[in-house]
């Protein structure tokens, strides 16, 4: 499974971002989709996770109801919608794949096996 992450940019405290993440080469109908996001000097914190079957989705905890992890099956594709955006959401945001991954383990990343390059989002004060 190929991962291309995209969506992230410039924008304001308060605004609001979508990412995607388009899979090819397999379906993810069976995978957990997550998005992870490391920031400069930190490490990679888990953001949200969806389980593509059944459409369960799951939360950090830093997340506090901003966002919001989608998807849409017929274009094998995972969003993340950001909104209320703050300058601490600054980071180079990731999304990953797995289809051997158990829910205990969805907020650890040295679980996914497919990785989509990095997007960057950055939120100006």
């Amino acid at each position: 499974v190929q991962l291309q992450a995209s969506g992230g940019g410039l924008v304001q405290a308060g605004g609001s971002l979508r990412l995607s993440c388009a899979a090819s080469g397999a379906t993810i109908r069976s995978y957990y989709m997550g998005w992870f996001r490391q920031a400069p000097g930190k490490e990679r914190e888990f953001v949200a996770a969806i389980r593509y079957s059944s459409g369960s989705t799951y939360y950090g905890d830093f997340v506090e109801g901003r966002f919001t992890i989608a998807k849409d099956n017929a274009k094998n594709t995972v969003y993340l919608q950001m909104s209320s955006l703050r300058p601490e959401d600054t980071a180079v945001y990731s999304c990953a794949g797995s289809n051997t991954l158990i829910l205990s383990s969805i907020r650890n990343p040295r679980y996914y096996t497919y990785w989509g390059q990095g997007t960057q989002v950055t939120v100006s004060s």
